[in-house]
């Protein structure tokens, strides 16, 4: 594969919390310049950047993040504004403790009423892979298939681990035709990014990009 093409599955992404605005520009420069997917960038900063790069880049951000455990009621509220700021797509993350307490319908429906707020904006479900046993996510394959997500996504990259091909794996066997599958946490290497993309990953959560055209 291309660098190019390999950049193509990436979601050009910066989430620490120290992030400033200079460093979210030079994401947004470097996204255009290697033609990432999209850039996936905190809440905060997606007016600012609709409003300077306009159409020129997709806008990802992110949900409850990372713990996950904000009410339903915060997550809709805070995904609708998203979207009114110019977002693009949204990467959810799941309540955790109602998946450990088994309460899978509450999670089914949370996941369902973002999506229907996101409508034909993408939505990418993050059910944090280092948390869960098989089973659980065995059960969060069905669950976002059931909800109607575009995207199962394995980890917020601020847990305890990140993505693992076994993971991705086992999402494979047990998504829904309609759902693809976002790898995220731990990828920094062109070599990482190939093994993932031929695995069927539909998009690589990283901050790594420059990797591919610096070596």
């Amino acid at each position: 594969m291309t660098n190019y093409e390999i950049a193509a599955y990436i979601d050009h992404t910066l989430l620490k919390p120290t992030a400033t605005w200079q460093q979210i520009e030079a994401l947004c420069d470097e996204a255009i310049r290697y033609k990432t997917a999209s850039v996936c960038i905190p809440p905060n900063y997606i007016a600012r950047v609709k409003e300077k790069y306009g159409d020129d880049l997709k806008i990802a951000t992110v949900i409850g993040f990372p713990l996950g455990y904000e009410t339903t009621a915060a997550k809709a509220e805070e995904t609708a504004t998203a979207l009114d700021d110019g977002a693009d797509e949204i990467d959810m993350v799941i309540n955790i403790t109602d998946v450990k307490n088994s309460d899978y319908d509450l999670v089914r429906e949370e996941i369902a009423s973002l999506k229907a707020i996101c409508a034909d904006k993408i939505l990418k479900v993050i059910v944090e892979t280092c948390y869960l046993t098989k089973e659980e996510k065995i059960n969060m394959c069905k669950i976002v298939t059931e909800a109607g997500a575009d995207y199962i996504k394995t980890s917020t990259g601020f847990g305890t681990a990140g993505a693992t091909l076994e993971d991705v794996k086992l999402f494979k066997e047990y998504i829904g035709e309609n759902v693809k599958i976002k790898a995220a946490g731990g990828i920094r290497t062109k070599e990482d990014m190939i093994a993932y993309i031929k695995e069927g990953v539909s998009r690589i959560g990283c901050s790594s990009t420059k990797v591919l055209f610096e070596e």
